[in-house]
Formats: structure tokens, C-alpha cells, sequence
């Protein structure tokens, strides 16, 4: 079994529950179990740290903007082979590449705003659930 982590990004919070709801259902229904759950402002310490990849990248402080700019939904998730089956679900990051039926597919708006984010392999999804979950 693997754990993973799974974040609903501000701007389908801020749109309410029928889209969460939605999200939620398709993780459900690809045999996903939720352990974790919470919704959380993140400050903007541990977003930088986070998204420490992308610091020397021009888009590094507008991403960290966004996401500290309202409350998120973190999720720690399990399955077997969980990371590869989640990144599969969501879809490509920018929603205009993405697969039909994919969550970025269906709730993205842009390549920043695009729903959700999913663990990219073992040790993001570790270090991520440390930063957003502690131990």
C-alpha cells in the first residue's frame, strides 16, 4: 500500500462543494481511501518550501501567492500504487493537455489554476505529506 499526497487547490475551494463533492467522488471511485483530510490556509513559509523545485523559476512567486491566497483541501491518500494511479486521474498539469474525463480536464482553468495537485513520485509525496501533515 502507498501513500500519496492530494491537494484541492484554492480556486475550487473557494467554488464550494458540488465541485469538491465531485473531485472527492472520483478519487472514491478510482479505489482510493482517504486517511487524511483537511482543510487548511497554508502560510507562506512552508508553500515556498513545498514548491522548493520551482524556486528559481519566473512563475515561483506568483505560484506561491496563489496558493497561500485562500484555503486548500489536503489529502492524504492510499492505494496500491498510489502515486502513478492519482497523476493518472488528475491529468496533465496544464488542463488544455490533459485527458478527457481527468480531474484538470474537467475542472482546470489554467496552466497555474488547474484544480489540484498530486505527488509527482515517493519522495515529493513524503516530503509533502511531512510539510502539510507532520509526522
Amino acid at each position: 500500500m502507498q501513500q500519496t499526497y492530494f491537494m484541492i487547490k484554492p480556486e475550487i475551494v473557494a467554488a464550494g462543494d458540488q465541485k469538491i463533492g465531485a473531485i472527492l467522488a472520483m478519487v472514491n471511485a478510482a479505489g482510493f481511501r482517504i486517511v487524511d483530510l483537511a482543510l487548511r490556509s497554508l502560510d507562506r513559509a512552508p508553500v515556498e518550501e513545498f514548491y522548493t523545485e520551482h524556486r528559481d523559476k519566473p512563475f515561483f512567486a506568483d505560484l506561491v501567492a496563489y496558493i497561500v491566497s485562500g484555503p486548500v483541501i489536503a489529502i492524504r491518500l492510499e492505494r496500491d500504487d498510489a502515486i502513478r494511479r492519482l497523476r493518472e486521474l488528475i491529468g496533465a498539469t496544464d488542463p488544455r493537455e490533459a485527458a478527457a474525463g481527468t480531474v484538470r480536464f474537467l475542472y482546470g482553468r489554467s496552466l497555474q489554476n488547474n484544480a489540484v495537485h498530486a505527488s509527482a513520485v515517493a519522495e515529493d509525496a513524503e516530503r509533502e505529506l511531512q510539510i502539510v501533515f507532520g509526522g
